[in-house]
């Protein structure tokens, strides 16, 4: 795992304690927009999308974003440049990924819609496209309940940015018997998840079979999804997942863990993975 600690500043508060008033610097987590971009060969660079992130490994949060919206695959990516400091006053705020195959502008426009287009119906028209393009999830690995619950902790003592601001998510992955192999957080959900499957992607680790993933807040079908194109079979949250959440996991063959709290959670897809009757 790379050690890495997201950007941070510091502003003056002042801290309300009963009839206490102290006067201090309190460290915030960084937040700036990044906008991605994409060409294949020859190609003028498209506009992908806009997100708010925390500054830091903006190369895999690229990548993982491409991914897991199924705009590229790993062996897609040939190499990524930021903007250009001669035009740009925050040049780190634009990266574009270059690709070594065309990249069709419709499927841009398309991805666009949906992600614009209200939630109810597209989403089911999201779970069947996903199935399309995702690879079969594996029927493994089998996991002990017994290492859950220390999942948590273990991501925590990796979040060393979270330790000092306390506002940011994170994303873990795990191998079976509850190792922590990878961390990165972010200010945004997706964002941790992206930035965590582009390291994977540029490390030619993709597909995840082996893995499960672990998560800081709540699991919304975005994430379930993203966990699928990077071929995770085994969603582990501390938060509660939505209702599409689950039918999403559900027909994806995933492990959906929600409620992660100690030795407690709830399990509602796929439990055989943990040794469970459906």
């Amino acid at each position: 795992m790379t050690d890495h600690v997201a950007r941070a500043s510091t502003w003056r508060v002042v801290t309300l304690d009963g009839d206490t008033t102290t006067r201090r610097l309190d460290t915030l987590a960084g937040e700036e927009p990044l906008q991605i971009r994409a060409a294949g060969p020859g190609q003028e660079a498209l506009d992908i999308a806009v997100t708010m992130r925390t500054p830091g490994h903006e190369h895999e949060l690229a990548v993982g974003f491409l991914v897991t919206e199924g705009l590229a695959t790993p062996t897609d990516i040939d190499r990524w440049t930021i903007g250009d400091p001669a035009t740009d006053s925050r040049p780190d705020d634009t990266i574009t990924v270059h690709l070594r195959r065309p990249l069709d502008p419709a499927t841009i426009r398309e991805r666009q819609t949906v992600a614009t287009a209200s939630c109810g119906i597209c989403g089911t028209a999201s779970i069947a496209d996903i199935a399309r393009r995702c690879e079969a999830l594996p029927d493994g690995p089998r996991i002990d309940p017994a290492v859950l619950p220390g999942l948590p902790s273990a991501l925590r003592a990796a979040q060393e940015t979270f330790e000092s601001t306390g506002g940011l998510h994170a994303s873990g992955l795990f191998d079976p018997a509850g190792r922590l192999l990878l961390a990165r957080e972010d200010v945004g959900r997706h964002n941790a998840l992206d930035t965590l499957v582009g390291a994977a992607a540029i490390a030619g680790d993709l597909p995840l079979h082996g893995t499960m993933l672990l998560v800081s807040g709540r699991v919304s079908f975005e994430l379930v999804q993203k966990a699928a194109m990077a071929g995770i079979p085994v969603l582990v949250a501390v938060g509660a997942p939505t209702d599409l959440a689950v039918a999403t996991a559900e027909r994806l063959g995933m492990t959906l863990i929600g409620f992660l709290r100690g030795d407690r959670c709830n399990v509602y897809s796929r439990p055989d993975r943990l040794g469970l009757a459906p």
